[in-house]
């Protein structure tokens, strides 16, 4: 039983698509890949692992998009929060607990403001 199996990988220089590959080879990082055999072994495996999982669930892409655009989002909320100038956070967080807030003096003229806010949004 043979272990070893020899190919051979004939790039055209012409082809746009050969040379990339070609300059990506000459460009390779030894200190990851120890030869050119253990990247293009890399190289194959990922890109028919891939095929294998986008044929077996063919949704897996736009997931994988969405995740990644929710992620962005949240860091970017995230750096947002830590960059602002800290806020007192305690009024809402006791209206959200269900508490009343200690000093919030409304004044008539913000409340008719709120009443005719939420009639208008009921309005649809």
């Amino acid at each position: 039983m043979k272990n070893i199996y020899t190919t051979t990988l004939r790039l055209n220089l012409v082809k746009p698509e050969d040379r990339e590959a070609w300059e990506h080879l000459q460009r390779l990082d030894r200190m990851q890949y120890r030869s050119v055999n253990r990247a293009v072994i890399a190289a194959v495996n990922a890109y028919f692992g891939r095929q294998e999982q986008l044929a077996a669930d063919p949704y897996l892409e736009t997931r994988e998009k969405e995740d990644a655009f929710l992620r962005e989002i949240q860091n970017t909320i995230r750096e947002s929060l830590q960059t602002t100038a800290p806020m007192n956070f305690a009024p809402w967080m006791q209206l959200m607990q269900g508490a009343a807030p200690a000093n919030t003096t409304e004044k008539p003229e913000e409340s008719e403001d709120m009443d005719a806010a939420l009639d208008f949004a009921d309005s649809f």
